[in-house]
């Protein structure tokens, strides 16, 4: 059974929910939120039979307002640069402990090398998956030539068909990886679409079935049987289930860098929004709290109520950075919790026929 193994049919939900968990920038995905609590505000001031400028006048909700906005983003941009530097303070440690990593990365690195047949491997996260993906196809294109003689017509079918999907799904994502630029989504996106899990799965079926598993090793008497694939094809199906499980680490690692270097970006904004919120927020309390003080309308809505709203969503600018960006990394999270052969989704198997 042929599967789709683009990150579309395996997100739920429409085409632009997809772009707007994953694909839109986050600065354009801030702007529309600020820019729907702007048009709502807005609605509902305009609906509202009791102006603004009386309701202040007589409880005066602009004050309660601004105070609860200026406490919410001091104790909101506090937390988030807190959590921030406990998710970073892994990058902390004892001389030893960075060794070790160090050992780790260039021991992985040297075994990915091996594969490529290169005195080394790329050092960029693109060109370093684009590689590893460029090698798991060269052996699915081998694995396919070795079973080319095979007798057995089903281990023949199933091998090829494993075989072509693999292929075309790696050269699938090896275009998006061409031009795509660490620090961006585009690298992190990119291999999303390689869909390694089911691939192990299917590679570990065939093997068990096909390859002298112990599926395949027994006849109905219980005697040893001769397996469908020869020596050099169970080799070769060996060899594309390594490469498959070298990309899940190496995808991970990529992943979890992104994540450092989005959480970073995201401390950063939420301070540069913080002070500018902070600002209109005290001169909305100062100013907008006195009932008539901005005279004249607009639109048909007082000039004082729109300094309201526009005061109030340029408050709310660090929660809608905040928003977008937990948006992607939460959505990346909970498509990636699981490594190997884990589907943490209903798909179509080759075993569901």
């Amino acid at each position: 059974m042929t599967s789709d193994d683009s990150m579309r049919s395996r997100v739920p939900g429409s085409r632009f929910r997809l772009w707007l968990l994953l694909g839109a920038n986050r600065w354009a995905v801030a702007g529309m939120v600020l820019a729907v609590i702007f048009v709502a505000l807005a609605v509902f001031v305009a609906i509202d039979p009791v102006p603004l400028s009386d309701a202040i006048a007589a409880s005066d909700p602009t004050e309660t307002l601004f105070q609860a906005m200026i406490t919410s983003i001091i104790t909101g941009v506090t937390l988030v640069v807190t959590i921030n530097q406990v998710v970073l303070s892994q990058e902390l440690g004892a001389v030893g402990d960075q060794r070790d990593r160090m050992q780790a990365a260039l021991a992985f690195r040297d075994d990915v090398a091996d594969d490529l047949d290169e005195p080394v491997s790329p050092p960029e996260p693109s060109a370093f998956l684009h590689a590893l993906l460029g090698a798991t196809a060269d052996r699915a294109r081998a694995l396919r030539e070795d079973v080319a003689d095979v007798d057995d017509q089903e281990a023949r079918d199933a091998v090829e068909s494993f075989a072509d999907e693999l292929i075309e799904n790696a050269e699938t994502v090896r275009e998006g990886l061409d031009s795509a630029q660490f620090g961006t989504f585009d690298v992190v996106q990119a291999a999303l679409g390689f869909n390694y899990s089911l691939k192990i799965y299917e590679g570990k079926r065939i093997q068990g079935l096909y390859g002298g598993g112990t599926d395949a090793g027994s006849d109905e008497d219980g005697d040893d049987a001769t397996p469908p694939l020869d020596e050099d094809a169970t080799a070769a199906l060996d060899d594309v289930v390594t490469h498959l499980e070298r990309f899940g680490p190496a995808r991970e690692h990529v992943k979890t860098l992104y994540f450092q270097w989005s959480l970073t970006d995201l401390s950063q904004a939420m301070l540069y929004s913080a002070i500018p919120a902070l600002v209109v927020t005290i001169a909305g309390l100062l100013v907008l709290g006195n009932a008539g003080t901005i005279g004249g309308t607009t639109l048909g809505v007082a000039n004082q109520s729109w300094l309201v709203i526009t005061a109030t969503t340029v408050a709310l600018a660090p929660f809608a950075i905040l928003l977008s960006f937990v948006l992607r990394i939460a959505t990346v999270a909970k498509r990636t919790l699981a490594m190997g052969p884990f589907v943490l989704r209903t798909t179509d198997r080759p075993d569901d026929d």
